[in-house]
């Protein structure tokens, strides 16, 4: 009988010496690495304009930062995830913002799905987040046209979710006022 071999556990320091891969995501996903294709355009425009909407909002509440990927998230040794989009209360920047990316759970995690990504983002992801912390995760799906929101924090395991004809309204803790998202807008040209 052979014995199984050694899972590999990834260093961030291995992590970071990989070659580039010309736009392909890498993430190690419980000391898995895991390559994805570059996003398609689509995708690209929905996280643009997101992002701009988020980071709009984030600077005028004067609530902390957002950042769009690539930007690594140092999960714990051996998951080191890259998002579509996070945000970083200003409280707790101090302490998770470094020149190597977010070192612990961001405060919102917003995943774009792809026919490449989608399992993980509803699977293996989703529970990564929820076991280190992060408060809120959005999965965006473009062809559904719809955010499904978790609150990763709280009892439920059900997502609210928010179709193309309803009115997506966000306010994060700290915040005075409501971001309000026209989804039309958002998933416009696909």
């Amino acid at each position: 009988m052979q014995a199984k071999p050694a899972r590999k556990r990834w260093t961030y320091a291995e992590f970071a010496r990989l070659p580039d891969r010309e736009g392909a995501r890498q993430e190690v996903i419980c000391d898995e690495l895991v390559v994805t294709p570059a996003p398609s355009l689509h995708h690209q425009r929905i996280a643009g304009r997101l992002f701009v909407e988020l980071f709009q909002f984030v600077e005028n509440e004067r609530l902390g930062e957002v950042f769009p990927a690539p930007l690594d998230v140092l999960l714990g040794e051996g998951d080191y995830l890259e998002p579509d989009i996070v945000f970083v209360r200003a409280e707790r920047s101090g302490d998770l913002l470094s020149d190597r990316g977010v070192e612990g759970p961001p405060d919102l995690v917003v995943e774009i799905l792809s026919p490449a990504t989608e399992a993980r983002d509803r699977g293996i992801k989703l529970d990564r987040y929820a076991q280190f912390g992060v408060a809120e995760y959005w999965l965006v799906d473009p062809d559904a046209k719809s955010i499904e929101v978790y609150d990763l924090k709280g009892e439920s395991t059900n997502p609210t979710v928010y179709r193309q004809e309803d009115l997506f309204q966000w306010t994060p803790p700290g915040a005075a006022g409501c971001l309000v998202i026209s989804l039309p807008t958002l998933f416009e040209g696909g």
